[in-house]
């Protein structure tokens, strides 16, 4: 019987992993929609490559499987495990192919098992600098550097799956931020005092929170088609400087210092200077239509809000 039911493996167990496991638990138990009724007919797995966090995933119902992408060795298990699968992994570090997503699917044997569904958690960095320009999921993609070009590689794989019968299908994620993200809170930045772009020299950056970026994964695996690229961002298309200015405004905090690119260029790192190199506005149209996804936190303002309100003061640093 339990083969018969759903079986949903998460590559990757980091914060968006956890987030969708943690919304799925509370699903189950409101048992308050279709979904939440069906839960309980689905058999969670997760691969890590961190023993401490087998606990952690247990206690919310999910068997943990240790095991490496850099050692296929360790990915035997996987075979024919899941019938729905979500790569949220991150490349491997050098090269300008991702041999980790190559090393995945070779151990799920997709083509010659019961795998249904596969979504891959890419990034809008595959589009390269579009000079603030909207981008939808038809412009092609135009890597700069290696981080980029792996990813692409990665896409590719996935992509073909899609020939071999498996809905497979991408999310492009651009900024990911959550107020209580490890290294991935707009405040962190605010409180360091680091500077941004003054507005001549100042790039279009896009968001999305972690939440809804866990949520967009799950109806992805369920309403996606096969070989489909959603671009998965939030609503807003705000300058960078301009994100980090509303969310000080909110918090009644100053603003960040304002800089001249040429300064930026003394001050900040090479990976630093690639985020400020790449300006692109990213339509979101299609994830909302064919995944039927309305956003919790449509901009980071809405997010504030309900930060505060959980806090329930506007404490300055």
């Amino acid at each position: 019987m339990r083969f018969k039911r759903e079986r949903v493996l998460v590559i990757g167990c980091g914060d968006v992993a956890m987030r969708l496991i943690r919304q799925r638990a509370r699903a189950a138990d409101a048992k308050d929609t279709a979904a939440a009724a069906t839960s309980t007919h689905r058999i969670w797995r997760a691969l890590t490559s961190r023993p401490e966090q087998v606990v952690p995933l247990r206690e919310l119902g999910v068997m943990a499987l240790v095991g490496n992408l850099d050692q296929p060795g360790t990915l035997r298990r996987l075979a024919g495990l899941a019938t729905r699968v979500l790569h949220l992994a991150p490349p491997t570090t050098t090269g300008m192919a991702d041999g980790r997503t190559r090393a995945l699917l070779r151990s799920l044997r997709c083509s010659g098992h019961a795998v249904r569904s596969l979504a891959y958690v890419s990034t809008t960095g595959v589009y390269g600098d579009c000079h603030g320009a909207w981008v939808s999921e038809s412009q092609p993609v135009a890597p700069v550097n290696a981080r980029a070009f792996r990813r692409v590689d990665a896409e590719q794989q996935v992509r073909a799956l899609a020939r071999q019968g498996v809905g497979a299908t991408v999310l492009r994620a651009p900024g990911i931020y959550a107020f209580d993200r490890p290294n991935g809170s707009p405040l962190s930045r605010l409180e360091k005092g680091t500077p941004v772009l003054e507005a001549g020299d100042d790039v279009f950056t896009n968001h999305i929170h972690a939440e809804d970026l866990a949520r967009a994964c799950w109806l992805a695996l369920w309403r996606g088609r096969a070989g489909r690229i959603f671009n998965a961002n939030d609503d807003s298309a705000l300058l960078m400087g301009d994100y980090f200015d509303c969310v000080a405004k909110a918090m009644h905090w100053p603003a960040p210092p304002r800089i001249s690119r040429a300064q930026a260029q003394q001050t900040m790192s090479a990976l630093q200077m690639s985020f400020l190199s790449e300006s692109r506005r990213m339509s979101n149209q299609r994830i909302k239509r064919e995944l039927r996804l309305a956003w919790h936190y449509p901009d980071v303002g809405v997010a504030v809000a309900q930060y505060l309100q959980l806090k329930g003061a506007n404490a300055k640093p």
